[in-house]
Formats: C-alpha cells, structure tokens, sequence
C-alpha cells in the first residue's frame, strides 16, 4: 500500500523529461519537428503533424527530483503548468540525448516556481552510479567522466545525501 500523500518521483535524462509530463507538462512536439532530419518514422510522423495522444498527469506526485532531463520538448510556456515542488539537478557538459549542456540551461532558465537548481561540472553520465571496473570495460561511454578526473564517487556521496535529504524534507518532514 502507497500512503498517497507521500509519492515522490525520481527522474533522470528520459525519466525526467517523463517526470515533468508526469506533473502536468504537455510536450511541445512541434519544437521537436523542426530539429528532425529525418523523412521517416517519428519524424516523419511529426512532420505530417502526427503527435502522440495528449500524457495523463499522476495527481499522486507530490514532489520530484529532475536529474539532467532530456530538453527537446520542454519550453518555459509548457513548463509553467508545473505546480508541484521538485529539486533541479542538471550537468554543465550535457552528452547523449541532452546535447551539450545549453539544452538543460534553457530549461533551468525557464523551470517556474523557485526550484532548488544544481549545477554539477560534468558531463551527462556523472548522474549515473560509479562503474564497476568490469562495466567500465564493456561499456566505456557511460563511465569516462567529462571533464577526466572527475570524482564520481565522492560526487555521488553528495547528490545521493542531497536527494534523500530533499525527499525526506517535502514527504516525511524531514523525519528519518
């Protein structure tokens, strides 16, 4: 059973641009037409005017962390509708599915209310937990660091203390 005043979600890249469609966000999928390049598929679709049927909103969500969220179809008007409090986490470097960081500022730039908004000096795969030497070796892209050097673990130990601390605050009262 879900005590039903304590929903909280946790979103990152995808997952949070889902997050925000969640909380009320109708995507723009005109914004998204015209950067397709493409004459099939989705594009293709967009293109004729297609869109996909409007999201259904969860009024369950209480609050929400957004971790780096893919910006494509998220603009300061469909922002505004937005009326549940959420903590902002973005990367300053960006990379796949997010671009190079300008995305994610724009939408930082346009979030309504007062968020509490973190900006963390690496790259989109930061937010991902530190890799195992074995993932490492197998998937190298999600866990080489932008910029080299960056600690990912002693970063972690901070946004994962950060994260539970925000939940516990907005739906626990700050009880442990």
């Amino acid at each position: 059973m879900i005590d039903p005043v304590k929903v909280g979600f946790f979103g990152f890249s995808l997952g949070s641009a889902t997050g925000f469609v969640l909380m009320g966000v109708k995507p723009d999928f005109a914004r998204i037409a015209s950067f397709c390049k493409e004459t099939t598929g989705a594009c293709a679709e967009l293109h004729n005017g297609d869109t996909p049927p409007a999201p259904i909103q969860d009024a369950r969500i209480r609050t929400a962390v957004i971790v780096d969220p893919a910006p494509g179809v998220l603009t300061r008007e469909n922002l505004a509708v937005v009326k549940v409090p959420f903590q902002f986490w973005r990367s300053q470097f960006g990379g796949p599915g997010v671009g190079d960081g300008s995305g994610t500022a724009r939408v930082a730039e346009g979030l309504p209310g007062k968020p509490e908004i973190h900006v963390v000096p690496a790259g989109h795969f930061a937010f991902l937990a530190p890799c195992s030497a074995e993932l490492a070796a197998a998937i190298p892209r999600i866990c080489t660091d932008t910029p080299a050097g960056f600690d990912r673990v002693g970063f972690h130990r901070e946004f994962n203390a950060a994260v539970v601390k925000y939940f516990h605050e907005q739906l626990a009262g700050g009880e442990r």
